[in-house]
């Protein structure tokens, strides 16, 4: 398996993980979403200033207002936190 298809098989099993902890494998509720980033992305919750900002980050991932967040939604937030960290990175 390539680099890139072991990349993707992570981000699948890793949404898996956290989206079937309530039964509903398809959406993950904000409180899985939250579970997810505290525990694979804790820098991210470290960096923020406030506890807020945080919570409203989570609150934006839902960009079509059902309260869950789907896998697009998820690869939304993947890819932009992989877009700030490749702009860190290059600079």
């Amino acid at each position: 398996m390539s680099s890139l298809e072991s990349a993707m098989a992570i981000l699948l099993h890793t949404f898996d993980k956290y989206a079937n902890s309530d039964g509903v494998k398809e959406t993950m509720s904000q409180s899985e979403v939250k579970t997810l980033i505290e525990k694979e992305l804790p820098g991210l919750v470290k960096a923020a200033k406030n506890p807020d900002q945080v919570e409203k980050f989570l609150k934006s991932l839902d960009s079509n207002g059902d309260n869950m967040v789907d896998f697009k939604e998820f690869m939304v937030l993947v890819g932009s936190l992989t877009c700030v960290a490749h702009n860190r990175f290059i600079k």
